[in-house]
């Protein structure tokens, strides 16, 4: 029998939630440039080409989350452009992604000091376009250096578009590589999240606490 679906925390409640019958959980699907937190039995998933999730979580009270982003190419910003001063408008656009979702698991009851931290993605799958997955994953890494935060394990890099589903409670990660592409779906859907996010200005400064 399904049990009933786990309430939502507050500002959560516009995320696309469904039963998985095939693994038997409910799962939370994120699609680009959004983030999920939650301290249930249940799932996050995502489909990542160019773009990087952090899957975070207190490993001692199970509250965690995972995102799913990718910097704008500011002008032709490269991965060597990433520092820890985090001075150009593209790191400013990651840091905005990643400090939202951190402060809220914080904010509903996660402690810095035990956050566990996984990343995935960053597949040059974009064609045309540079190795956006590699500025990604650069970022990615030298964000979470810079606050001192360590990357328990990662999954990055390589030539192949991923499925990812995080399960906070646990900390459990899977990941499948999708080795062939019957269709461009996550190609247009990235690119059109590029094209979005480049249009768009960073919505003011956030700053963890």
């Amino acid at each position: 029998m399904r049990p009933e679906i786990p309430g939502a925390f507050p500002g959560f409640e516009h995320v696309n939630r469904y039963w998985d019958r095939r693994h038997e959980f409910y799962a939370a699907k994120i699609l680009p440039g959004e983030y999920y937190v939650t301290s249930h039995d249940e799932g996050i998933v995502t489909v990542l080409g160019s773009c990087v999730s952090a899957c975070i979580r207190d490993r001692v009270t199970g509250v965690g989350g995972m995102n799913h982003f990718m910097l704008p190419q500011v002008n032709n910003a490269s991965a060597a452009d990433l520092s820890s001063t985090g001075i150009n408008a593209a790191t400013r656009y990651g840091s905005y992604a990643m400090e939202h979702m951190i402060n809220d698991i914080l904010k509903f009851g996660g402690r810095r000091e035990n956050l566990e931290i996984k990343i995935a993605g960053g597949g040059k799958i974009l064609r045309n376009m540079g190795d956006v997955g590699e500025k990604n994953i650069r970022f990615v890494r030298v964000y979470l250096a810079t606050e001192k935060l360590r990357i328990l394990s990662e999954d990055v890099g390589d030539v192949y578009p991923r499925k990812v589903q995080y399960f906070p409670e646990t900390g459990q990660l899977r990941i499948k590589k999708l080795r062939s592409l019957h269709n461009e779906t996550i190609v247009k859907r990235e690119e059109s999240y590029k094209q979005e996010i480049e249009n768009n200005p960073v919505a003011g400064e956030v700053e963890l606490f």
